[in-house]
């Protein structure tokens, strides 16, 4: 299956990547976007769970590197306490 990273930043300046086993959080992300809070949460979500339903689908299992990624990112938005999360790259 075809991975890819997306780059995020935060209001703070800081940084992250986002892995995915697909190429499934480009359908729901665009890049250059800055995303509100809970539609970049409600997004990454969708998008992370459907990667990886189709890794089950494909081998058998769910992938765990999808819902750390999920997790990851999850935990960072529930501190995160006001403006967006953008989109800087994303990195197929």
């Amino acid at each position: 299956m075809p991975e890819m990273h997306v780059r995020l930043r935060r209001p703070d300046g800081t940084t992250e990547r986002v892995y995915s086993p697909s190429l499934v959080l480009a359908e729901y992300l665009e890049e250059g976007t800055m995303y509100p809070l809970d539609d970049f949460g409600r997004r990454t979500r969708a998008a992370l769970t459907e990667a990886s339903e189709r890794v089950r689908a494909k081998y058998g299992f769910p992938c765990s590197r999808a819902a750390a990624s999920l997790a990851g990112v999850e935990a960072r938005l529930a501190r995160q306490t006001g403006g967006g999360v953008l989109v800087e790259a994303i990195e197929r």
